[in-house]
């Protein structure tokens, strides 16, 4: 069990966290102002809603306004709780002491095989740190390929500095990523595997794209790519209010707290699910050392430079470039159709961040390709208790037969 320390300060408390502290008092105003008759703006709830508001003009308003206000105060104190639970808790990420193979800027590759094994080379997202496929010792994706033979070389982007505040997608990747490849190529001697997970994995298709030689097959994990397969109007929605953030003349990265605050408005309610979870978990146990320090990678994204940002809101998801053809980096167009080496696509069926809807037309444009379908969600796949089993397990065996032919 972990032995909580006094002497360190708080978390800070998330921007989402304190938006979701909000949401008792909205549903109160919103549920006991509702009049018989009133017509709710979704036609598909109109009959369920016009029930309950009978139900609440027979039991008497005072008393469902108390009902709910009972409610209401359990529900935030077992939130608030939870919160104050995993500000207090003990756990902190011990600084990295694994070997820098490359740095360029801000840019570091990271050995996570200590110089033994066939190279992968694992690229995460811009906007997230890396550390999600090395959550903890205990679990961990990238130890766990180490662990079968492989050797993992990880990309850490962090935030940008001054050389990177002008970049586009194309400066990193037809510059960074290009670089990186060339010193993990020269660690291996051979051409190398890469893996994408999320937006890296697009980042991981054009590089592909333009490397094939050095490319000895290619892992796509969660990846989007029609981005208007689902909720098409939400993407939509989501491009204008990115733009919208990034209006003005500085050159400042975008922070991350309106990005998080944009997804946590997919589902603000999650936030008190997960909490109100917690703070059941003995503090000591594995279950809650995951959790905290999943929400301390969750809470440590990193900034986007603008015109990254720019590109995401208006080429993804504004004018849904991949799915049509037309996004380009450096400027050749980005088309699975031809990469012909092998390829796997891991589509978690449970994923709401990038739905299999949206990652699925990889599967079907790569010519050589594997699809893997793990009952899991967008980071239970690198997380979650049967990620070992379901996800990391078939991709280190995927990975050891491309790399022995």
């Amino acid at each position: 069990m972990t032995t909580p320390d006094r002497r360190l300060a708080p978390r800070p408390l998330p921007a989402h966290l304190a938006a979701a502290a909000t949401l008792w008092a909205s549903s109160r105003a919103g549920l006991t102002s509702w009049k018989a008759g009133s017509r709710p703006s979704n036609s598909g709830l109109e009959s369920r809603l016009h029930q309950l508001i009978e139900e609440i003009e027979r039991a008497g308003k005072s008393e469902v306004r108390a009902a709910l206000d009972g409610e209401l105060t359990h529900r935030a104190g077992a939130f608030l709780g939870g919160v104050e639970t995993y500000r207090a808790h003990p756990y902190r990420r011990p600084p990295s002491r694994k070997p820098v193979l490359w740095r360029e800027g801000t840019t570091r590759l990271i050995d996570y095989g200590r110089g033994r094994g066939r190279p992968v080379l694992a690229i995460p997202s811009l906007v997230n740190r890396y550390y999600v496929l090395d959550l903890l010792r205990e679990c961990s994706f990238l130890r766990h390929l180490a662990g079968e033979g492989l050797r993992p070389l990880v990309i850490d982007w962090s935030a940008p500095g001054p050389e990177e505040r002008g970049f586009s997608m194309s400066d990193y990747i037809a510059g960074r990523l290009d670089r990186a490849l060339d010193a993990a190529v020269a660690a291996a001697g051979r051409p190398v595997a890469l893996i994408g997970y999320c937006m890296g994995g697009l980042l991981a298709l054009a590089l592909a794209l333009r490397r094939p030689a050095e490319t000895a097959c290619l892992a796509l994990l969660a990846t989007p790519w029609d981005f208007h397969a689902d909720r098409p109007e939400q993407a939509t929605r989501l491009a204008a209010m990115i733009e919208a953030m990034l209006l003005g003349p500085h050159d400042a990265p975008l922070d991350v707290d309106p990005i998080q605050m944009l997804f946590w408005s997919l589902d603000p309610l999650l936030a008190e699910r997960k909490f109100v979870r917690f703070a059941g978990l003995d503090p000591g146990s594995r279950a809650a050392r995951v959790f905290v320090a999943l929400e301390d990678w969750l809470n440590d994204g990193v900034p986007l430079a603008r015109n990254v940002a720019r590109e995401c809101a208006r080429d993804w998801y504004g004018a849904n470039l991949p799915a049509l053809g037309e996004w380009r980096v450096g400027g050749a167009p980005v088309l699975p159709q031809n990469f012909d080496k092998p390829a796997l696509i891991v589509l978690p069926s449970r994923d709401r961040i990038v739905p299999p809807r949206s990652a699925e037309p990889l599967g079907a444009a790569l010519p050589n390709a594997t699809v893997l379908h793990p009952p899991l969600g967008h980071i239970g796949m690198m997380v979650g208790a049967d990620a070992p089993q379901a996800v990391w397990q078939p991709i280190a065996a995927w990975l050891r037969t491309q790399l022995r032919a």
